[in-house]
């Protein structure tokens, strides 16, 4: 592994989910051979695995009726589409009056202001009208060539942000018309929190919840931590391994997950807030966190920085643990994380930046 320093230097979700499928897998290799139950379902447009270990196969399928139950309800509510309730709420908002929204909306908006303010605005999830002029609303793109540069500026230029969002109580306003609400960069990681902490309060020790690119795992693999490939920046293959145990998250944001191509051109449905078109400096961002949600809206802030931007972002979201890819193929990481990584392919040259970062030295909210 070579370190060098900086200073020196893919359609509409579904709405049903699937039946269970559990499958009680044996372990090789482990010392105490306990049995992982692995459960899938769909919700928010993909496959949602739940693996469980030391559990019953009845508590297993108390678990999964839970998750299941939880993912079906947050769907409904966060998902834009005829069938759901996003598009209400952003008709509404667009009118400038106060109106009560569906209660689950209120904890995630209130968390994401917090994101959308330790990320300098570079987590957005006030762009619900640039993604659909994009035809990234959804799960799968719908864009077959960019729009017109014009219509783009006059979004842009109404600077839609939550701070424009008013919260009180049940009831949301907007003080701006142009906000509109899309919830795709962080809906399944918070979902992901809520189901973990339902299956904590279960006794549940041991388990992992996967959707895509976003997990959260607690305890560990029947004595082993939880092993997790992150892929290369092409979408195919393994780059690198990161263990986790304990409660963790691991969310990847990268440009080969949603996308549309045009005269050869990739755009990936991360917009950049800034000029209003698809962020295109970074080719994947990982990032382990606490919680799923924080790890998905920094995730999200790092793709949007780019490869000279994303240490003071990542100090600024308090994200230790981060591994970036730019579009030149150079990977990017905290020291903390290359301390931790198991990396395929051990040339790999790793760049490093030369400051402190990550909130090991500067708090939250601290000026960068």
């Amino acid at each position: 592994m070579l370190y060098s320093s900086w200073t020196s230097i893919g359609s509409r979700p579904r709405r049903c989910l699937v039946a269970m499928l559990l499958a009680t897998l044996a372990l090789s290799g482990c010392r105490d051979k306990t049995p992982v139950i692995l459960n899938q379902l769909d919700a928010f447009g993909t496959e949602v695995d739940l693996s469980l270990v030391g559990v019953s196969k009845e508590q297993a399928q108390q678990a999964s009726a839970i998750v299941a139950q939880d993912f079906a309800f947050l769907e409904r509510d966060w998902t834009a589409g005829s069938f759901g309730q996003l598009d209400r709420v952003n008709r509404l908002l667009a009118t400038g009056e106060s109106f009560v929204a569906p209660p689950s909306l209120q904890p995630l908006l209130r968390r994401c202001k917090d994101y959308e303010n330790r990320s300098h605005g570079l987590f957005n999830p006030g762009l619900g009208k640039l993604m659909e002029l994009w035809g990234f609303r959804g799960d799968s793109p719908t864009g077959q060539a960019p729009p017109s540069a014009q219509a783009i500026a006059q979004l842009v230029e109404a600077k839609p942000s939550l701070e424009q969002l008013e919260i009180q109580g049940l009831r949301l306003k907007a003080t701006n018309p142009q906000l509109a609400l899309d919830l795709t960069p962080i809906a399944r990681s918070y979902a992901i929190d809520l189901a973990m902490k339902h299956l904590m309060d279960l006794g549940i020790r041991n388990a992992m919840i996967q959707a895509g690119g976003e997990l959260r795992a607690i305890g560990d693999r029947s004595g082993q931590p939880w092993r997790i490939p992150i892929r290369r920046a092409s979408g195919s293959g393994v780059f690198a391994i990161v263990s986790v145990r304990g409660d963790e998250s691991v969310v990847t944001r990268a440009a080969y997950d949603r996308n549309f191509i045009f005269k050869g051109k990739l755009y990936p449905a991360i917009i950049d807030p800034r000029t209003g078109w698809p962020a295109d400096q970074v080719r994947s961002a990982t990032v382990v966190q606490d919680s799923a949600a924080a790890a998905a809206a920094t995730a999200t802030a790092l793709f949007v920085a780019g490869p000279e931007r994303w240490p003071k972002i990542a100090q600024q979201m308090d994200a230790r643990y981060v591994v970036l890819i730019d579009m030149a193929g150079r990977v990017h990481m905290t020291q903390a994380m290359a301390d931790r990584i198991e990396l395929v392919d051990s040339r790999e040259e790793i760049l490093i930046p030369g400051d402190a970062i990550a909130g090991l030295t500067n708090p939250a909210g601290a000026d960068l």
